[in-house]
Formats: C-alpha cells, sequence, structure tokens
C-alpha cells in the first residue's frame, strides 16, 4: 500500500507540472482567458479529487497495518493456545521453604573418653581382639566392681541453621479414570552439600531410602513420590489402585503445623517413611451412608535384601532379607467438619538397620571370633548395611478431627490421637557392635522380650488477627513406643517419635493468600529414654544413664525455635 500511495502522489505532481507548462508557454488573448479560467478551476477541482484518492488511499493503507496487526495477535494467540494445551499434559507447582532453626541442646550425657579409649587398647588391657565372650566378661566385671564410670554432661549450641527446601510436584490426567502424580525434591542445608552426616546414633543420621529428600541430604535432586492411580466403579463402589513411590510422608494431623493440606495417606503418628510400594481404596460412602467412609489396603518396601549388598550373591546367606509392610487405613467418618481415621500396619522381618551412608565414630569389625575397635579419625564415610532380621512389629493409631466453625461460628480444628505399638523380638543382632552388646528388638544383652508402647498426641488451632493461625501441640511417648517416623521434617529427630514430651506452638502470618507465609515456631523436647525412633536395644530411663548406655551422645532436653518464609504456587 505504500508503493501505491507512493506512485499516485508522483502523478499527482506530473499532471499539475504538465498544465502549468502549458499555461506559461503559450499566450491567450481575452477569448482564452476564459478558456485559460475554466482550465484551471478544472485544475483545482482535479487537486481536490486527487487529495482525496491520496486521502482514501492512507486510510486503506491504516486499515490494512491494522488487520496486519490483528492478524499476528490471532497468531500469536493460537500459538500461545497450542503451548498451553501441550503444557496442560502435566501440570507443575513449586514449593520453596527457606528457614532458619536456633538449636539449644541442654545436659547431653556421653562416656567420657578415658572409657571409650578402653574398647581401641589390645585386649587384655582394653577390648581391641577380644572374643565375645572375654569382651562381655570384662565388662561386666567393670559393672560389678563400680569401675563404670558416670557420664559426661554438657550442652550444645547452634544459634542459627538455614536451610532451603525445594518441591516440584507434577500432576497428570489422561482421563477421569487415569492419572499420575509424582514429586522431585531436594533439601540442603546453607553451606553443606556433602549428603552425609557423621552418626550419633540417631536414625536420621543415616542416608537412606527412607528420608533422603524429607531431612537435609546435600544439593541432588530426589525422587520423591511417582505413582499412577487408577480408578473403576464396581457397582456403587468407586475403587482407585495405585502403585509407584508412594505418598507416605507428612500425613494427618501433621498438615496444621506445615499449613497445608494432608500430605499423605498413612497417620503421621505411625509412618513417616518414604517407601515404594501399591495401595487399592474401596469409596464406601454411596453403600453404607456414612459420609467419608472408605477403606485402603497398603503394601510396601521397606528394604530390598538381595540387591546392592555385600552379601546379595554371597554365601552363607545372613539372616537379613526383605522387609515388608502391609496394613490398611480406614475412614470411619468425615463429613467435611469432623473426621476420624484407623490406621493399621504390620511389618515383617525387621532388621537390625538400612542399607545406607554415614561417618560412624569408631569401626566395629569381627574377624573370626575376635572383635576389633578403629576410631575413624579421618571421618570417612560407611556404608551400613543390615545383617539380621530381628522380629516383627505392629501399630494401630486413632485421629480424631473436627472445626468448630459451624457450631460456634469460631475458626478453630482440634485433633486427638491415641496410638500402640507392639514388637515382637526374634533374634539378637549379629552385626558386630550389637551382637556385642546383646542388642535386638528393643531388647539388650540377649534378652528377646515383647515390648509394648503408646503414644498420645493432641492439638488445637485458632484463628488470629491479619489472617494468621496460632497452634499448640503436645505429645507423649512411653518407654517402649516405636514407630516408623524417621522421615519427620524435623532436625532434631521425629518429634512423635520422642520416648518423653514433647511441646510445640507455631504462628502461621500469610503475606500473600496462602501462596506466601511465615511461620515462626518453637518446640521444646523433654527426653525420659533412650534410643527414641531406633529398634536397637532396651530404651533406658535417662536419668539412670552408666557410661555403658552413653557410647553415643544421649540427648536429654533441646529448644528448637524456627522462622520460615514459604512460597508455594
Amino acid at each position: 500500500m505504500k508503493n501505491r500511495s507512493t506512485q499516485w502522489g508522483k502523478r499527482n505532481r506530473f499532471i499539475l507540472l504538465f498544465f502549468a507548462i502549458l499555461v506559461c508557454a503559450f499566450p491567450v488573448d481575452g477569448a482564452a482567458e476564459e478558456s485559460v479560467a475554466d482550465l484551471r478551476r478544472k485544475l483545482e477541482q482535479m487537486t481536490q479529487e486527487m487529495e482525496a484518492v491520496k486521502n482514501r488511499l492512507a486510510e486503506i493503507e491504516q486499515a490494512d497495518r491494522q488487520k496486519s496487526e490483528e492478524i499476528e495477535e490471532m497468531d500469536d494467540r493460537l500459538n500461545r493456545a497450542e503451548l498451553h494445551t501441550a503444557t496442560d499434559k502435566v501440570a507443575f507447582g513449586i514449593e520453596l521453604r527457606s528457614r532458619g532453626d536456633s538449636l539449644h541442646y541442654t545436659d547431653i550425657q556421653m562416656a567420657p573418653s578415658t572409657f571409650t579409649q578402653m574398647f581401641f587398647a589390645n585386649y587384655p588391657n582394653g577390648l581391641n581382639g577380644a572374643t565375645k565372650s572375654q569382651a562381655q566378661q570384662a565388662l561386666a566385671n567393670m559393672a560389678a566392681n563400680g569401675m563404670v564410670p558416670p557420664t559426661e554432661k554438657y550442652d550444645a549450641n547452634n544459634d542459627i541453621l538455614l536451610t532451603n527446601k525445594f518441591r516440584l510436584n507434577m500432576y497428570a490426567k489422561v482421563n477421569s479414570r487415569l492419572s499420575f502424580t509424582g514429586r522431585l525434591a531436594a533439601y540442603k542445608v546453607f553451606g553443606d552439600s556433602t549428603g552425609v552426616k557423621v552418626n550419633q546414633g540417631n536414625l536420621g543420621d543415616v542416608t537412606l531410602d527412607g528420608n533422603t529428600s524429607s531431612l537435609p541430604h546435600g544439593d541432588t535432586i530426589r525422587l520423591e513420590r511417582a505413582y499412577f492411580n487408577y480408578k473403576k466403579d464396581i457397582g456403587r463402589v468407586p475403587t482407585n489402585f495405585s502403585l509407584g513411590r508412594r505418598p507416605s510422608t507428612d500425613g494427618g494431623p501433621l498438615e496444621y503445623a506445615n499449613h497445608s493440606l494432608v500430605g499423605g495417606s498413612p497417620l503421621a503418628t505411625i509412618i513417616n517413611w518414604q517407601f515404594d510400594g501399591a495401595s487399592y481404596s474401596l469409596g464406601l460412602e454411596e453403600v453404607t451412608g456414612i459420609p467419608g467412609a472408605a477403606f485402603k489396603l497398603c503394601y510396601g518396601v521397606g528394604f530390598e535384601g538381595d540387591w546392592g549388598n555385600s552379601y546379595s550373591l554371597g554365601n552363607p546367606q545372613p539372616t537379613a532379607d526383605d522387609v515388608h509392610l502391609f496394613g490398611f487405613i480406614a475412614d470411619l467418618f468425615d463429613d467435611g467438619a469432623t473426621s476420624a481415621v484407623l490406621n493399621y500396619a504390620h511389618a515383617w522381618d525387621i532388621t537390625d538397620g538400612f542399607t545406607g551412608l554415614t561417618v560412624m565414630p569408631f569401626i566395629v569389625s569381627k574377624s573370626g571370633n575376635q572383635y576389633f575397635f578403629t576410631p575413624n579419625s579421618g571421618g570417612y564415610i560407611s556404608r551400613l548395611e543390615p545383617s539380621t532380621a530381628i522380629g516383627d512389629w505392629d501399630a494401630l493409631s486413632l485421629l480424631l478431627r473436627t472445626n468448630l466453625s459451624e457450631r460456634f461460628e469460631k475458626d478453630i480444628d482440634l485433633f486427638v490421637s491415641g496410638s500402640w505399638s507392639h514388637t515382637n523380638a526374634s533374634r539378637t543382632s549379629q552385626n558386630p557392635y550389637y551382637e556385642l552388646m546383646g542388642m535386638g528388638l528393643l531388647n539388650s544383652n540377649g534378652a528377646l522380650e515383647d515390648r509394648d508402647g503408646y503414644m498420645v498426641y493432641f492439638g488445637a488451632i485458632f484463628p488470629m488477627p491479619w489472617k494468621a493461625r496460632f497452634g499448640l501441640e503436645y505429645n507423649y511417648g512411653s518407654q517402649y513406643w516405636f514407630n516408623f517416623t524417621g522421615a519427620e521434617d524435623a532436625l532434631v529427630g521425629s518429634k512423635l517419635a520422642v520416648r518423653g514430651q514433647v511441646f510445640e506452638g507455631y504462628w502461621h502470618q500469610p503475606i500473600y493468600k496462602n501462596n506466601f507465609f511465615a511461620t515462626l515456631g518453637s518446640r521444646y523436647y523433654d527426653y525420659a529414654y533412650t534410643g527414641s525412633g531406633n529398634p536397637m536395644g532396651e530404651p533406658v530411663k535417662i536419668d539412670t544413664l552408666t557410661s555403658l548406655n552413653a557410647l553415643n551422645p544421649v540427648i536429654d532436653e533441646v529448644w528448637d525455635a524456627y522462622l520460615s518464609l514459604t512460597f508455594r504456587y
């Protein structure tokens, strides 16, 4: 259009110039003056017509330009729609939490170095190179003669420990029946990417399959969840089959402290552990008439014994094989305001540990019938492996929750949970260190007693100014309480595994809706017995500790104050 307008302009100027030459070149008389005036009027009329044509051409050019822009905009919209359709095949969600913890340990107890050095001295002045009977007799004689020194007590503080926790959530829906859910995660301490901790007797000190993305383990992106769901209605009963890496962490009632939806299927009171497995659920609301009624069967593998271990292809085979877990989750009632959930779990052939990496303070090895102790002064990484199936485990937990909005017009949440655990010890561990101490499933000195434990847990969450939420929680665990919650997001250790009591308070303050919020909280651990969360050895009352029970540090009290900023989208 621009070329056409230019051509018309040139042609207009040429015509006017031609007629001007004619007027100036030829003389005119009186009769011709009228012709010249008439010609001038025609020229002026032609000029006006040319100007009108020029304006019209400009209007057409402008209209074409607008149409071109509309076409480009439409094309851009179509491209965006096509991209949106493609990316809609997998929906992504981002979560990033930056948090600072201030940790203060009081009255940590540990055997004095003069006592622990005895293990590294050669027999008979020490225990290095002694047989099992010689070592156990020497320790018994020391205890009988009052030669086991008392523990040493000290405090430890980490005024600020900064962490980043990142999650990439994925969801894909093929149709109303078939879908996929996944999560990639990284969790690291500021200034540390080793992924391996020094072992101080806590199960969380070992980097293993059950806690890789739930506790700080370097900057590696790990697969936390990946499973499909296949739904099908059988008559009036909707069913769901799922297989893969399970949503088995951050279950109820941890959603209140996490300021989130329920994160996992099992109740966090007995299971908070990453594992692979399957589930099959039945929706029973319509057939029973009970709001929210459902029943789910669950299966998981806690340990694979015949893959990647030093004994997997060797002879003779050790007494550690695969660890299988089975259980059910029953939604007894859920009307949106009040709910009741019952969770049962059973594990066969629990092993004396799980395959993982850690830095041991000293190494215990066995050659023939002699035991050898080597200090790990270089901080070398050890690959731990279980050696023995030590018994079975059962647990049962009931969780009751309610919201008081409809009754009192106050958005108050209340929950209470009661849990029971039972262990059936079958063998003493053949791991050199545990064997020397006669440790088995919640037993020591070669005993194989069944143990029953319990835990109570309750809390209340209140509405506060500025759309904030304030929560108070308390839990207590007995001497022989044992659960699988080693993946609980807690730097000190799982509070729901504590043999003792824990108090916690927190304030959730929204900054931008629920997409960006701050949490200020504090947690106080008061341990009553040793070994919380660990299946090995008989729990000993902390007030009666001796150096033989404190070769690793034993925690008594801990204050953990924390502040976090969380982004979710």
